[in-house]
């Protein structure tokens, strides 16, 4: 039986995610893949950090997060490891990686990661940031260390977009994607679609956590572009970066533009685009009114979607949860096992 011993660093949404899928399916794992999965450290901002060779049980950490806010009373013979050391001292062989993303910096993320790969762990994250901004520069990293990084949650939570692109369709020869691939401005549009002004749709959102305080980096198509990048670098293999996606947001439409268009028999979404060309690829994010014969066009609320335009298949779509505690916690899962198929 293979045994991987989790880092983690960041306990949160996801990270809790993660140890409730751990504690409900880690008899599965062990019986029909053979491999034994462990969280054995933990390092949180808020909560604290803890280390247990021997692992712990992920409900153990689970109950002391949600009843304490904090990791100190859970028993274990180390504390108050910071993030790297945690991932440097402990005996972990992947790290988990689930800090906060920041698309402009991509910190602390890339440091964590590059921490990890220099260490001769493998690498999960979640990050839209540090992969949009360093992905050529981390796999180089993971190669030279003979590891192995996993992104897959960076861009459709757990709706394996990644994979069917790179594995199943990639003898396809995808020339083109499309994607809805920000719910929160997906979920906005909806509501304009259903007779609510933008601000209300917006204050909405908020109301139900699908957008911050301060949703611009929804609603201006931040978020989308830096997904874009990833999709662009991990499965068109074209190191473009945020400065070259041509991006638009949604903030300027109104009801009358919503009106307009379903009077025509159309649908305004938040499209991202990226497309090969002679010179390379073209990437773009923008409202587009899209007929409603589109694949795209009834996807609502706030649920993410993909089409895939291959030379073999033709449009290939893809539809799925962009979001979400246990979604976003099977995308590691995917991305673990997909590690254990390799090495195994």
């Amino acid at each position: 039986m293979r045994t991987y011993r989790l880092a983690i660093i960041g306990f949160g949404n996801v990270g809790q995610g993660l140890a409730q899928i751990l504690g409900e399916r880690g008899d599965v794992l062990r019986e029909q893949y053979d491999v034994d999965v462990r969280i054995t450290a933990v390092s949180d901002l808020k909560l604290g950090s803890l280390y247990n060779p021997a692992g712990f049980a992920p409900r153990a950490l689970l109950e002391a997060a949600r009843k304490e806010k904090s990791l100190q009373r859970v028993d274990a013979p180390q504390h108050g490891w910071d993030s790297i050391r945690t991932i440097r001292s402990t005996d972990s062989n992947v790290v988990i990686e689930l800090s906060p993303t920041d698309l402009q910096t991509g910190e602390p993320a890339i440091s964590h990661i590059r921490a990890a790969l220099e260490s001769g762990k493998h690498a999960i994250t979640t990050n839209k940031g540090s992969v949009a901004l360093r992905y050529q520069e981390m796999s180089e990293l993971a190669a030279l260390h003979g590891v192995e990084l996993g992104v897959e949650g960076t861009v459709m939570s757990g709706t394996p977009a990644l994979r069917l692109g790179t594995e199943l369709l990639s003898g396809a020869g995808v020339v083109k994607l499309q994607g809805i691939i920000n719910g929160t401005t997906n979920y906005i549009l909806t509501q304009m679609q259903d007779g609510k002004p933008y601000a209300d749709a917006l204050a909405d959102a908020q109301a139900m956590g699908y957008a911050e305080a301060d949703p611009a980096g929804d609603v201006e198509g931040y978020d989308a572009a830096g997904k874009l990048v990833i999709l662009a670098n991990v499965l068109m293999h074209a190191p473009i970066g945020m400065a070259d996606v041509d991006r638009e947001g949604i903030t300027h439409l109104q009801k009358t533009d919503i009106r307009e268009a379903e009077e025509a028999g159309d649908v305004w979404k938040l499209i991202a685009t990226l497309e090969k060309n002679a010179a390379g690829v073209v990437a773009h994010v923008r409202p587009e009114r899209i007929p409603r014969t589109h694949p795209l066009a009834s996807v609502r609320g706030a649920t993410n979607a993909i089409t895939f335009t291959t030379r073999l298949l033709g449009d290939v779509t893809l539809i799925g949860p962009g979001a979400g505690r246990l979604e976003t916690g099977y995308a590691i899962l995917c991305d673990l096992l997909a590690i254990d198929r390799h090495r195994a």
